[in-house]
């Protein structure tokens, strides 16, 4: 259930005891007053018609209907009466709800009649009246309360998108400049701002960082590379060459991710049939890959960014899974599966981390080419996945937006 949901339940449950509660002793209030003006009447009607019963005069006078040893006297009041005392009771007889009221004398009970049809029908009156007035206050204030939670929810809506952007790599988005007001959910936009430039500036920290360091051993792995082509030949140094290959590789990987990081980078996208494409990054790589081409089609992308993609995903697949490589193109859609113990769950869950090593494999981690092939994917436009084949291995799906159609 939403906010907005939860908040207007709440006030229309509230609304409705309230204004039940309010109804109810509102109600009982006025049955109360005219039950106890009805009984005031009756006492007073008969205290005038005992006098007129002792003076020997008509005792039904007044407009009051006074009779001695009335056979419709509800029993209960006639026991009383006969006891000699004096009382009243609102009962129902033959001519409908009436009041009465009964005293002994010397022959036999004197009761007083007052018909309460008219009071009744004024309360019944005053119950519609209630019951008018408790509907409208309901309904206005769940109508209030829904655009208040409206509001609420709106807004809250409106950080959880902005928060979902800062999130999704948006660092610079600022929700206190679309929530207003100065109370707890603008308290909370403010806090998430803090957050976001704090965040802002050590991801751009890092990133200088990265950047910094990779033109800073650009220098020295010059030298390095120039005096290792400088050794006898020997196996010692083919070892060094190529460590020294390797370090300038993870150099410029550096270098790369920094660029990416930085958004400075600007794809050429042109109209590629991508089965040719496919084949020739296969070819490129120089893996044994079995290539399947379910359905041709032609993207629009940028033909080097999408070499260095499939590059990386099927030199990850060759390093750190096993068995066969398999490419299948089906449409815009293209999945490299390889046959190992697929992807750890650390990458499944957070995606591609630069370095990331498995605590249980330390050394098998997957590096930088799965971070710079999530990197040139967004810069292209297309998105890529990764999960594990119920079969087993590694599945990586890379989907590519269509050519624009002449």
């Amino acid at each position: 259930m939403t906010l907005r949901r939860q908040i207007a339940t709440a006030v229309a449950a509230i609304s409705v005891l309230v204004a039940v509660a309010v109804g109810l002793l509102v109600h009982q209030a006025m049955v109360r007053q005219h039950v106890d003006q009805a009984r005031d009447s009756a006492l007073t009607a008969l205290d005038a018609a005992l006098g007129a019963y002792q003076r020997n005069e008509d005792v039904a006078t007044g407009g009051r209907r006074a009779a001695l040893n009335d056979p419709a006297l509800p029993e209960r009041l006639r026991v009383l009466a006969a006891g000699g005392r004096r009382g009243s009771l609102l009962a129902e007889g033959p001519e409908g709800e009436s009041m009465w009221a009964a005293g002994a004398v010397h022959g036999g009970v004197l009761s007083v009649r007052l018909d309460f049809a008219q009071d009744r029908q004024s309360i019944a009156d005053l119950d519609r009246i209630i019951l008018i007035t408790v509907t409208a206050s309901v309904f206005t204030t769940v109508l209030v309360g829904v655009l208040v939670a409206d509001r609420i929810s709106r807004r809250l809506r409106t950080a959880a998108t902005a928060a979902r952007g800062i999130a999704s790599g948006r660092t610079d988005t600022r929700i206190g400049e679309l929530v207003d007001g100065r109370d707890e959910v603008a308290d909370l936009a403010a806090a998430v701002d803090l957050m976001s430039r704090e965040l802002h500036r050590r991801l751009e920290d890092e990133q200088r960082f990265t950047a910094d360091v990779a033109h800073e051993l650009r220098t020295p792995l010059t030298g390095l590379v120039t005096a290792a082509e400088l050794l006898p030949p020997g196996r010692p140094t083919q070892l060094v060459q190529n460590r020294v290959q390797a370090l300038r590789a993870l150099v410029e990987d550096l270098l790369e991710v920094s660029r990416l990081d930085a958004d400075a980078e600007l794809p050429d996208l042109s109209a590629v049939p991508l089965e040719r494409a496919v084949r020739r990054t296969v070819t490129l790589t120089g893996l044994d890959v079995a290539v399947e081409v379910a359905a041709d089609a032609s993207v629009r992308t940028d033909l080097r960014r999408l070499d260095r993609i499939l590059g990386n995903l099927l030199l990850n697949a060759d390093r750190h899974g096993g068995g066969s490589i398999h490419l299948r193109v089906d449409g815009h859609r293209i999945t490299v599966r390889d046959h190992g113990p697929g992807f750890p769950e650390e990458l499944l869950r957070d995606g591609p981390q630069r370095f990331r090593t498995s605590v249980r494999e330390r050394g098998r981690g997957h590096g930088l080419g799965l971070t710079i092939a999530q990197g040139h994917t967004r810069v292209i436009g297309a998105t890529l996945t990764f999960t594990n084949h119920p079969a087993g291995g590694a599945l990586a799906t890379l989907t590519l937006p269509p050519a624009p159609e002449h």
